[in-house]
């Protein structure tokens, strides 16, 4: 009976060293696995961006300046394509002319008859105000027209523009 028990006892103590259960750390490594941000390339980023809309992407161009105006816009460039990267911080002006991969969040500015209607509505009280000129109240009309005219030969109720949300860079 005395070796029937010290039997039982070995057969446990190997069950329990033997027992594969990753340990905590393996275990959060194994969930913890990195996911890949989509590569959108300037030639087609107009057309698949609308896919990636408030979704994190990263993109690769140069960078053909900074924006005067505060510094808070790139404009990324290679040779089949462009699109603008909207920043809260300014950029680095040294920046300018760098092959950069940008990380970032595609936003869409959605312009319609609502949005048309609404800036009309907007420019008509500048003018009245005297904060906008005649120029550049007729400017802002002929833009409206020209967004309703596009919409109507593309047969659509819209016209998406997008931009990228700036997260971060890396200089290549």
């Amino acid at each position: 009976m005395k070796k029937f028990f010290i039997s039982l006892s070995i057969i446990a103590l190997f069950i329990s060293c033997g027992n594969n259960t990753p340990k905590a750390e393996e275990s959060v490594a194994n969930e913890t696995t990195s996911i890949e941000k989509p590569m959108l390339t300037l030639a087609n980023f107009d057309t698949e961006a609308g896919d990636f809309v408030d979704k994190e992407i990263q993109i690769e161009g140069i960078v053909d300046h900074v924006c005067k105006h505060g510094g808070k816009r790139i404009f990324l460039v290679d040779d089949s394509g462009d699109v603008h990267v909207d920043a809260e911080e300014r950029f680095d002006d040294a920046l300018t002319g760098s092959d950069v991969i940008i990380t970032g969040i595609v936003k869409e500015l959605r312009i319609d008859e609502a949005y048309c209607l609404q800036m009309e509505e907007d420019q008509i009280q500048k003018h009245k105000e005297g904060v906008d000129s005649d120029d550049v109240f007729n400017q802002k009309k002929k833009q409206m027209e020209q967004y309703r005219d596009s919409m109507k030969s593309a047969g659509v109720d819209h016209l998406s523009f997008y931009t990228v949300e700036y997260i971060s860079h890396e200089i290549k």
